[in-house]
C-alpha cells in the first residue's frame, strides 16, 4: 500500500537523539507516533529495550531504527535533530529516501560551508555569504524536500526534559510547515510561535552562541550583572548587522528566536556555549574543554565562518573578532575585554 494512503496512523520521525533530540521526540509522542534514527545499533537497540537514549529517559511508545529509508517511508514529517558539524552529511544519507511530500524541520543552530573540493576555512580564509549555508539551505541544496522550517528559541533541553514551562518558533516560508509543527509541538507548557523569515531565524540562533561564549567567559572572569547588560545589549546590535549583512531581518533578531534565546543562553550554566567561556575564563585550554564535552558546542565553529566572512563584508563585529582571537590565536580574556571597554561605540541604539 502506498505510504501516502495508508490509514494507519503517520509516525512523526526523530532524527538525532542528543539531549535536544530526545526532548523533542518525547514532546512529540505526547500527540503521535514517533520513530526516531540513531546512526549507531547500540543506540538503537538501548531505545527499543529500555526506553533510554544514552541514558536518558524517552517515552515508552517511541520506536528507534537506524535505517533512514524505514524512517522516511513511515514518516511525512521528519525533524532533524542532529549537531551541524554532522547535518550536511546526515542529509546526504536521507537524501535518496526523501520525496516533496515529506515536511521538514530541523533543530540546529550552526552553520555550514559550502567549499569547493579540497578547500578547507584553513585554505580559504575568506568566505562570501554564498559560501555559508544555515541548515535549511543545505536541506534544499541536498534533497528535492520544499516544504522546509526550522525549529528555534530559548529552549534548554534540561528545563524541557523537566516539563518546564517554555517557547519555541517554528519559521518556514510555508504556512503549511508553521501549522503543522505547530500543532504537533504545542503544549499547555510549551507555546509555539511562528515567522516567516527562516533565515532571520536560523541566523540569529547561530549568532547568539557566539555572545554566549563572551557570557559565559564574563562570569568565569567574576565580573558583574553591569558588565553582562553591556555585552547583551552590545551583542544584540552586532547580531542585528551581521544578521542583517547574511540575509536575516531586525525583527527576527528581537523576537523569541534572536533576543530570547540570547538572555536565556547567556544566564546559563546549562548552555554548553556559556560553559565554554567560562572554563576559558578559569584558564582551561579550548582543547582540553571539547576532550571533555560529550555534545559540541556549536558556537565555536560559528565564531570561525563568521569570521571569516567579515573578512569579505564591509562590517565590524568586535566582540565577534575578539573571541576569535582568545579560542584560536592564544589573545588573554582580560585583554579582549579591556579592547571591547575601549572600543568606541559611538552610539547606543544604531539600527531603528
Amino acid at each position: 500500500m502506498d505510504s501516502k494512503n495508508s490509514t494507519k496512523p503517520k509516525c512523526i520521525g526523530v532524527i538525532g537523539v542528543g539531549s535536544f533530540g530526545t526532548v523533542i521526540a518525547n514532546i512529540l509522542a505526547a500527540k503521535n507516533p514517533v520513530m526516531v534514527y540513531a546512526r549507531k545499533q547500540e543506540v538503537v537497540d538501548e531505545i527499543n529495550a529500555t526506553h533510554t537514549a544514552q541514558g536518558r529517559a524517552m517515552n515508552e511508545e517511541i520506536i528507534a531504527s537506524s535505517d533512514p529509508e524505514k524512517l522516511c517511508q513511515s514518516c511525512d514529517v521528519l525533524f532533524f535533530m542532529v549537531p551541524s558539524s554532522g547535518f550536511q552529511n546526515v542529509v546526504r544519507i536521507f537524501s535518496p529516501f526523501l520525496f516533496p511530500y515529506h515536511l521538514i524541520i530541523h533543530g540546529t543552530k550552526g552553520l555550514c560551508l559550502n567549499l569547493k573540493e579540497g578547500e578547507t576555512l584553513e585554505t580559504v580564509k575568506k568566505i562570501k555569504r554564498s559560501q555559508i549555508l544555515t541548515m535549511s539551505e543545505v536541506i534544499l541544496q541536498e534533497t528535492v524536500a520544499v516544504r522546509v522550517g526550522c525549529l528555534a528559541g530559548p529552549n534548554l533541553s534540561k528545563e524541557l526534559a523537566q516539563g518546564q514551562p517554555a517557547a519555541t518558533v517554528i519559521a518556514s516560508k510555508y504556512n503549511e510547515v508553521i501549522l503543522e509543527g505547530q500543532s504537533l509541538l504545542r503544549s499547555e507548557k510549551f507555546q509555539v510561535y511562528g515567522n516567516s523569515d527562516i533565515i532571520g531565524v536560523e541566523i540569529s540562533g547561530v549568532l547568539k552562541n557566539i555572545i554566549a561564549i563572551a557570557a559565559g567567559a564574563l562570569a568565569g572572569l567574576g565580573l558583574g550583572e553591569n558588565a553582562k547588560g553591556l555585552l547583551i545589549s552590545r551583542g544584540m546590535v552586532e547580531m542585528i548587522h551581521l544578521g542583517n549583512a547574511l540575509g536575516g531581518s531586525i525583527k527576527s533578531v528581537m523576537g523569541l528566536a534572536g533576543i530570547g534565546d540570547l538572555v536565556t543562553t547567556c544566564n546559563s550554566v546549562h548552555s554548553r556555549n556559556y560553559t565554554v567561556g567560562y572554563r576559558l575564563a578559569k584558564g582551561d585550554t579550548l582543547e582540553t574543554i571539547l576532550e571533555d564535552m560529550d555534545e559540541v558546542a556549536e558556537g565555536i565553529n560559528t565564531v570561525r565562518i563568521i569570521k571569516a566572512f567579515l573578512e569579505t563584508a564591509d562590517l565590524r563585529a568586535p566582540i565577534t573578532e575578539n573571541l576569535y582571537r582568545v579560542l584560536f590565536e592564544d589573545l588573554e580574556i582580560e585583554e579582549a575585554l579591556q579592547f571591547l571597554m575601549k572600543y568606541p561605540f559611538n552610539v547606543d541604539v544604531d539600527f531603528v
